[in-house]
């Protein structure tokens, strides 16, 4: 048996025999110990592995086993560390040298912050502007125009701030431009806009060496004027927007009353209005004429009159000119509809139905509602009629003599307990089960 077998535990592991202080031997017995070696490594493999040649002549051979592992041992921690430390340094230059980030790059915002960096959610009160007028005049604007109705309670307010920041003749011009604009621009927003109109030339305070309100406003519906013979003959877009200025110069002379006298209207627009009409009528295309419609629809009446107390007969020969048109215009269907309905319109007055007679001085002959008011009757049949009818007297006289027609509720003598008498009386049997019921009840109320 081999002298080196040892069944002790920990059997294996390096541990100096007495006769053999190193593992490097001869060259003869050089095999031999180096297996020995390879049987008695630990089952972990070791982080470094020593390189041990089978003839070493270095000092080691001196020493013993484990002060050779140590020292070993110490050398390679101390290479891996200068290693790992150089290789950190080199990675360290790299990525400095292969980097694009700066000291002054902007700052890094996340996409999702972008909405919400107004600057009016930082605002700390010192950069605080006042709203100009161009924004202030558009936000009223679009605040009639959603809410017409709050014309009356908000038009005063809205004076009042204008009257603090107009101050120049250029604001001055910049409000009259807004408002004209605005008019012209937003949908049936045309009426309101000339009702401001008429507001503003009474209250504003400034009046300039250029004009007032008023004036600078008839000298930009002016400038729009002249342009009458291109516009009618234009594109569809400019078509578009000078029907808008006409409409709205109608509602201005609707609206815009003259300082001198409550109620009187401007006549310079009322010469304008009927130049406007011959243009468009003039050029008999499907566009302009829907806009002279709508415009007579609107001012007919008042331009009617207005005519005939000054003995002008301009509506006579609009008239002409739209029968002309019914004539010889190549119009479509709706608008030669439309155009006959106009006329139509005309021949009836504008639709008006004149004051009737004084009710003292009313007649049927004279006054046509006076059966307004008149209740109507059914006769057997079902056949209505009223007091017009001329055999109203005769049919209600029959009525009346219908004694089931008007049921006296009071009964036949006019005494109304004759009424209820019947009611109140109870049959036989209803009797004594009434009896019945209070004995009942009084029993069981005794118990």
């Amino acid at each position: 048996m081999n002298e080196n077998f040892d069944r002790a535990p920990g059997a294996g592991r390096s541990r100096n025999l007495p006769g053999d202080p190193g593992f490097v031997g001869t060259a003869v017995d050089g095999e031999t110990k180096t297996m020995l070696f390879n049987q008695r490594e630990p089952l972990r493999q070791p982080r470094t592995c020593p390189p041990f040649a089978e003839n070493n002549a270095s000092p080691a051979n001196d020493l013993g086993v484990g002060d050779f592992k140590k020292q070993n041992k110490l050398q390679q921690n101390a290479n891996a560390n200068s290693t790992s430390a150089s290789k950190r340094c080199n990675d360290v230059d790299s990525v400095i040298k292969s980097s694009k980030l700066s000291a002054s790059a902007p700052e890094f915002v996340p996409s999702g912050i972008g909405m919400y960096e107004d600057a009016a959610f930082y605002d700390d009160g010192e950069s605080y502007e006042e709203p100009s007028l161009s924004d202030m005049v558009t936000d009223f604007l679009g605040h009639l125009s959603s809410s017409p109705g709050s014309f009356e309670s908000d038009v005063e307010h809205i004076t009042g701030m204008l009257n603090s920041l107009v101050t120049t003749g250029e604001s001055l011009h910049e409000l009259v431009e807004l408002i004209y604009t605005q008019s012209t621009a937003i949908p049936n927003f045309s009426y309101t806009g000339a009702r401001l109109c008429n507001y503003l030339s009474h209250h504003l305070n400034i009046s300039p060496p250029s004009g007032n309100f008023r004036q600078l406003l008839l000298k930009r519906c002016r400038t729009e004027f002249e342009q009458r013979g291109v516009a009618v003959r234009g594109d569809p877009e400019t078509q578009k927007k000078f029907h808008s200025f006409v409409l709205f110069l109608g509602e201005l002379y609707l609206n815009l009353e003259v300082k001198s006298g409550k109620g009187l209207r401007a006549e310079i627009l009322l010469s304008a209005l009927n130049d406007l009409m011959k243009s468009l009528f003039d050029n008999p295309v499907d566009a302009n004429l829907i806009c002279a419609v709508k415009l007579l629809k609107l001012t007919g009446s008042v331009l009617d009159d207005a005519w005939k107390e000054s003995g002008k007969p301009h509506m006579e020969e609009l008239i002409r000119k739209i029968e002309n048109v019914l004539l010889d215009a190549t119009c479509s269907r709706d608008v030669r509809q439309m155009l006959l309905k106009l006329v139509e319109l005309r021949s009836s007055d504008w639709g008006r139905v004149r004051a009737a007679a004084a009710a003292n001085n009313a007649t049927p002959d004279n006054d046509p509602n006076y059966f307004m008011n008149e209740p109507t009757f059914y006769t057997e049949d079902g056949t209505p009629f009223t007091a017009a009818d001329p055999e109203y007297a005769e049919k209600y006289q029959e009525i009346l003599d219908r004694q089931d027609y008007f049921h006296d509720i009071d009964g036949e003598n006019g005494n109304e307990s004759e009424l209820y008498d019947s009611e109140d009386e109870m049959g036989p049997e209803i009797e004594e089960a009434f009896e019945n019921f209070c004995l009942e009840s009084e029993r069981k109320r005794k118990q």
